[in-house]
């Protein structure tokens, strides 16, 4: 799929693509990541070229062994940026002597 616009086309990317890219980026073969999900190197094959869909766990170890995001890998999201570092809601606030403040 691709959007039209005045400059042109510009393409969407779409799960087998950024299971490839993520090969790249994290400089992993196929072969290792055929190695290392215990799957034949056909299979890797077939899920970067979009012809089969990697189940959830397969690609969360995906995910693990490339480094990237998970939600990016499965969606093309984005993580939000609000959401790497919050502070954890419920859980009282400590000071330097790890007691609770008021």
């Amino acid at each position: 799929m691709s959007i039209q616009t005045a400059g042109g086309v510009v393409p969407e990317f779409d799960m087998a693509d950024r299971m490839r890219k993520s090969l790249r980026v994290a400089d992993v073969s196929v072969q290792s990541m055929a190695d290392y999900l215990e799957v034949e190197r056909n299979t890797i094959s077939r899920w970067i070229n979009g012809h089969v869909t990697p189940n959830t766990a397969t690609l969360r170890l995906w995910a693990m062994r490339t480094g990237v995001d998970y939600t990016w890998l499965r969606n093309g999201e984005e993580p939000q940026p609000e959401m790497a570092g919050a502070p954890l809601r419920g859980l009282p606030r400590l000071d330097l002597n790890q007691r609770p403040s008021d």
